[in-house]
């Protein structure tokens, strides 16, 4: 044999039969090698399932985050609503003793429940029910801890005659033509000028409040729409220590003075003058708000009246003051919206 037939002969010792099933099969074999594109292909579908996945756990966050946002903001608005109906109770509560005190000093009133038989004869004289029947019609508690039924009569006494007090000093409420103030009454007649600024300021809270509760439901739950409401119970609270200040006609004479010349621009319509006359008063005469008084080595001719003994820079030095003052401002810019005025050139920036 040649070597040609050997070598044909041990080759196909080597070879092994197919199977059938390996041929009829139609999946195709796994590839050994593959392209560069399939590759990149490969490599960009990956990727971009990582990053769906990577998307859906930061809007999973997200939306976790704006529902705890939520309700700690709407934690401390009932906190705050608390705290304020706490604070207002407070305040009745002390305005009625300080109008009995009133009471004491300018007439002698039967001081009830100083002796045995004081009580006796008011227990005497109202009975249990009718007493807790009278508190629950003022929209005070019936009963209080420790409390017997001549206390509770004494109670009652006291605020029915804080209340005959208040309904005596009450002054019927003026119209908006009765609230324009008059500028020769200013310095002429300051009890009815501190009477149209309380009915005024209090005019553009109510229109502030009913505007406010005007808006779809939709804008009152946005987070736009809760800022309003805040910035608005903000201003009122911030504005108590001025209608105080209005009730007991004690206001600086200069803050006055500027407080009338901005309601008399904002009822004429002229709001950027109201605007002109706010920044006057805030920001007076402080001459660098940054605190920088001296930039020279020369000494200027009115240098000296800003350290002055008894004057500050700015009115906003005090902290109650700067916050009505700033409460104004936001009455000013709701102003302009309730009543717009004709020239468009009095709008505020």
């Amino acid at each position: 044999m040649d070597f040609a037939s050997i070598m044909a002969a041990e080759i196909s010792k080597k070879r092994k039969p197919e199977p059938a099933s390996s041929k009829s099969s139609a999946e195709p074999a796994p590839k050994k090698y593959m392209k560069r594109s399939e590759i990149e292909a490969q490599r960009r579908r990956e990727y971009e399932e990582e990053q769906n996945r990577l998307e859906k756990e930061r809007r999973e966050k997200a939306a976790r985050k704006r529902q705890e946002e939520e309700e700690e903001r709407d934690r401390r608005e009932a906190t705050k609503a608390k705290q304020k109906q706490l604070a207002e109770e407070k305040r009745r509560r002390k305005e009625e003793e300080e109008e009995v005190k009133r009471l004491e000093k300018e007439g002698p009133l039967k001081k009830e429940g100083l002796d045995g038989s004081d009580e006796a004869n008011g227990s005497e004289s109202m009975t249990e029910a009718e007493a807790i029947e009278k508190l629950r019609s003022m929209g005070e508690p019936a009963r209080l801890f420790a409390e017997t039924h001549p206390q509770r009569v004494r109670r009652l006494k006291r605020l029915l005659a804080a209340l005959e007090m208040r309904n005596r000093e009450a002054t019927p409420p003026l119209s908006e033509e009765e609230m324009v103030l008059n500028p020769d009454d200013i310095l002429n007649n300051k009890d009815k000028v501190y009477r149209q600024l309380a009915a005024w300021f209090a005019l553009v809270l109510s229109e502030w409040d009913i505007a406010l509760e005007s808006r779809p439901a939709a804008l009152k739950d946005s987070f736009q729409g809760k800022a309003a409401a805040n910035s608005m119970i903000q201003a009122k609270t911030y504005m108590v220590p001025l209608f105080r200040h209005f009730k007991q006609k004690d206001l600086h004479h200069d803050i006055y003075t500027k407080i009338c010349e901005i309601v008399v621009e904002a009822q004429a319509r002229r709001y950027v003058r109201a605007n002109d006359i706010y920044l006057r008063l805030s920001i007076g005469n402080a001459a660098w708000p940054i605190g920088v008084t001296m930039v020279g080595i020369h000494e200027r001719s009115a240098r000296e009246k800003l350290h002055e003994k008894g004057l500050a820079a700015h009115i906003m030095s005090d902290e109650v003051t700067r916050k009505f003052l700033q409460s104004i401002k936001r009455c000013l810019s709701f102003c302009q919206t309730r009543w717009p005025p004709e020239d468009p050139l009095q709008l505020m920036g």
